[in-house]
Formats: C-alpha cells, structure tokens, sequence
C-alpha cells in the first residue's frame, strides 16, 4: 500500500479512464482494470472486499431486470413487421410537404422510441425503412441522415428507456417516475427537430422536395383508414407499457413484462413469428443484458474504491467551487457529461458519474427527479458527438452502399440536433415543471 494526495488519485483514474478510452480499448476493461490497479496500490487486499461488495450489491438491484425484458420486447417489435406499414401511412400523409418525409422519419422514431427502448434497433430500422426513400427522392443526404440517427436516439430518452432503468437505482429516484417524467421532455425533442425540418426546407426547397401527387394520389378515406389502423398495434404497446405504470397497476419491472407478451402477441398476429424469431431475441437480449451488467459491475466497483480513497469529496470541492453558485457548478457538471459523451458509452458514464454528481445536486438544492432527467437529455447528445457517436456509425454500418451515404453527410446532419437538444435543456431550466408535472399525478409512486 502507498500513501497518496487524494486529489492525485482523482486526477490518475480519471484521466486514465479518459486517456484510455481514447485509445479504443473497450470501457468495461478500462474502468474495471484501473479500479483494480488503483484499489491494490491504496488499499492493498482490502480492495478485492470493496469491489465484491459493490458488485455483489449492483447485481441484487431488481428494477434491473426490466432491461433483458425490455430488450426482448424490442427485437421481437422490429421483427413483427409494424414498423414497415406505419411508416407506410405516415409517407402517404407527409410526403407532400417540403422536408414531408424527413418529418414523417421523425414522428416515425418518436413512435418507435415509445416501443423499442433500444437505441441501436430504432437507428437501424430507421435507417433501412426510411433513409432510400428520402434520398432516391432528392432530399440532401444530411437532412435524411441527420432524421434518422436523431429520430433514433430519441429510444433512448422516450420510455421504455433502458437508460432510465439504469439510472434510476443509481441516483435513487424512482424508475416509475423517470419514465413519466421524459415523456413530455421527449415529445418537445420530436417537436423541436420538426419545426427545424420544416424551416430549413422551407427556406431551401431543394433540400427536402415533396413527392409527386401520383405517388401518394390515395383516396383520403383509404389514407386515414391506413393510418389509424397502422397505429394500433403501437398504441396497444405504449398503454399497457406506460399506462400500467402511470396508472400504478405495476412497476416498471413487470410493465417490461407486459410489453414483452404484447409484443409476442403482436408477432403472432402479423404471423411473423417463429422459433428463429424467439431464437434470435433470445440471444440479443442475452449479449445486450451482458453487456450492461458487465459495465456496470465494473463502473460499480470502480467507484467503490474511487469514494473510499476519498475522491468523491475532491470533485465535490471542485463543482462546488465553480463561479455563478448552484448554477455555475450545475454548467460544469452539464459540460462534464457532454464531453465525457464524446468519447464514453453512455452505460459507463452513468455508473461513474451519477454517484459523484447526484449527492451534489441535491446538497445544491435540485429536484433529484428533475437533475436526473437532465443528465439523460444531455446524453442524447452522445450519441450524436463524434468521435464516439455510437449513433453516427449504426447509421453508416446500416445504411445501403448504393446511397453513396459518407460520414461526413451523417456528421454534418446531426450537428443541428445536437445544438436543438441544448435548447430544449435551456427550456426545461427555465420551465422545470415540464419534467416535473406529470409525475405528480402518478397513482402510485414505484
């Protein structure tokens, strides 16, 4: 064991995880290798009793079990076949207007954000579904782009979140209530990125051109039959997901499991349900599960011997010492979380930083729900900040080579978006009841 300045050893692991991470090796090694390093250096053998103990504790946590759930709901969603024929009524109603179909790529994420819960599977249909549309009709490849990844990314904020599954239990607030609180934040998000859609379009027609009326020459009737029919399967899902929840008939544990039947339900009415079907969302969901406990064991840990040596009151001194008073230092931790975006996956962010900065804000005086929310809205941000950018690469990856779809298309798309979430934080300071309302008209408090 050796005797070092707690402010040295925030400053080691810190800087080591950022140092580290940038050079591509994987989070969970990263984190979980310098906790362990840095726990024998400290601590001795005593470290290996610190970091059992968080990780035995973490994987004890039950609202954790609504993420294999979840998870499974919606690979089984993107397999049943709904997602094509929404998109379908929404092309039919929109793709009339000046940046129409972009438009309608976004209404259709906001839906499939409600359904799915699972980033990389929005991005991805999003994509395959809508993306050839918009650039076989002229639209500007970074307007379509941009729909699709920010459209996307929306999964992650929009309940079913599995962000806020794995948020909750670490800040302490009710996961019930996380869920009822991004539903308005979310929807603004959507809105937001319509209206610059819209205006943008607008002011370059090129951009965004409608479609002819021969491609959508349906009878009105036929059209709006279409639409709402096209809506039910996703309205089924959202109201005996959220609507459980809301209405306190069950946590948000069990709601995942009452999405999970719908969604086979669902599967089976389409008829696209088969054992390869069952077969492949079993095994995604098992390696997503994985994935998540595995990195947040290890995150876990390594806070363990992070606030045992004594470096959660070092970066305690530090935000509190930011110039403005409570809002100054919550700029800074804002700021933190957005840079720490840019090269950290969002899972590992949380373990890490929401048991430094939580204590903070409530010290501060902040409505924990409300900083809560704030954080995952800042997230967002992460996965369209390059370098990381998990949602620029899913894009990219899924998009057909035959579009002739760069990075730098994709990059110069969701810039805007990135900037529209910053203004959607700068309303949701100014208006915090928006996040805060409709939790307090919960039935029940999970």
């Amino acid at each position: 064991m050796i005797e070092l300045d707690p402010g040295l050893i925030t400053v080691i692991m810190l800087g080591g995880i950022l140092v580290l991470a940038i050079t591509g090796f994987p989070i969970a090694l990263v984190v979980g290798g310098l906790g362990i390093v840095m726990g024998y250096l400290i601590f001795g053998g005593t470290a290996f009793e610190i970091m059992y103990t968080r990780v035995y504790s973490l994987s004890l946590h039950y609202p954790f079990l609504a993420v294999p759930l979840f998870t499974f709901m919606g690979v089984v969603l993107q397999r049943s076949g709904i997602a094509a024929g929404l998109y379908d009524s929404l092309y039919l109603w929109l793709g009339g207007f000046r940046g129409g179909l972009a438009i309608a790529t976004v209404i259709f994420g906001t839906i499939l954000a409600a359904c799915l819960g699972v980033i990389a599977a929005a991005i991805t249909m999003l994509t395959l579904i809508a993306l050839a549309p918009m650039v076989k009709k002229g639209y500007d490849k970074s307007i379509a782009s941009g729909a699709c990844v920010a459209g996307g990314t929306l999964g992650i904020l929009i309940p079913p979140s599995i962000m806020l599954i794995v948020y909750g239990p670490m800040a302490g607030v009710s996961v019930a209530k996380m869920f009822i609180a991004a539903v308005f934040p979310g929807f603004i998000l959507s809105g937001l990125y319509i209206v610059y859609i819209a205006i943008r379009c607008l002011l370059r027609p090129e951009a965004g051109p409608p479609i002819p009326i021969e491609e959508r020459g349906v009878p009105f009737i036929t059209k709006t039959r279409k639409l709402l029919v096209s809506l039910v399967p996703p309205v089924l899902l959202i109201v005996g997901v959220l609507g459980s929840v809301f209405l306190g008939l069950c946590p948000p544990t069990e709601s995942a499991a009452v999405g999970s039947v719908i969604a086979v339900l669902l599967t089976l009415a389409y008829r696209k349900f088969s054992w390869d079907m069952l077969k492949h969302a079993g095994i995604v969901t098992l390696r997503v599960s994985a994935f998540v406990l595995f990195i947040g064991c290890l995150c876990y840990a390594f806070v363990g011997i992070f606030m045992s040596a004594g470096c959660g009151e070092v970066v305690k001194s530090a935000v509190m010492a930011a110039p403005g008073g409570k809002w100054g230092a919550f700029a800074l931790i804002m700021l933190i979380v957005f840079l720490l975006g840019m090269f950290i996956e969002w899972i590992g962010i949380i373990f890490i930083i929401v048991p430094l900065f939580t204590p903070i804000a409530i010290h501060m005086g902040f409505n924990p729900l409300w900083f809560s929310m704030m954080v995952c809205i800042n997230l967002q941000m992460a996965f369209m900040s390059p370098p990381l950018a998990m949602g620029i690469f899913v894009c990219k990856g899924t998009a057909a080579p035959e579009l002739g779809l760069t990075m730098a298309d994709i990059i110069k798309g969701v810039i805007p978006y990135i900037l529209l979430v910053m203004v959607g934080m700068g309303i949701f300071i100014a208006f915090p009841q928006i996040i805060t309302w409709l939790p307090g008209k919960m039935i029940t408090a999970w």
